[in-house]
């Protein structure tokens, strides 16, 4: 039997008089994402499209919810495959390809998990449950671009 799951994100755009769009420079690219009892989050383009550096824009945004979501699907298999995580980083990195003037999309998308484990003897499971990490990830099995991993495990010392 399915079970549905409901996410409700508000998007704001509030421009200041006169960055209406009445042409392509004059309007802001800034927004909020606003979620009911939690902190907003400010959004806006990429630079590259007239966005401000300081926010976060939409690809990475997406970068960022294809690391989390792996990151918390592989804590849940160790938790039950008994292998010990004690520190987990990615630096992932994402390619998006434009194809036209005003068009592109993401290619790839890899992610580089540096893990830390508590012994020697977990270091092959926990490189293997990164495979089933993906598998079962929700937003890598949303995305029509491949998602690569490239794990490091490491042995606390």
């Amino acid at each position: 039997m399915s079970k549905e799951h409901h996410y409700a994100v508000t998007v704001r755009w509030t421009p200041q008089p006169g960055q209406d769009t009445s042409s392509y420079r004059s309007y802001t690219r800034d927004h909020d994402l606003v979620v009911e009892g939690k902190p907003a989050l400010q959004g806006s383009a990429d630079p590259s499209f007239r966005g401000d550096q300081s926010r976060w824009n939409p690809e990475e945004f997406l970068v960022g919810a294809l690391s989390e979501c792996h990151l918390l699907t592989y804590l849940a298999l160790c938790s039950t495959q008994g292998v010990v995580v004690t520190s987990y980083e990615d630096a992932a990195t994402g390619l998006m390809r434009m194809e036209r003037a005003s068009s592109g999309r993401f290619v790839a998308v890899v992610l580089n998990p540096v893990v830390t484990v508590t012994d020697a003897s977990m270091v092959e499971r926990a490189e293997e449950l990164h495979a089933a990490a993906h598998r079962d990830c929700f937003i890598a099995n949303s995305v029509n671009f491949p998602v690569r991993h490239q794990p490091t495990i490491r042995v606390a010392s």
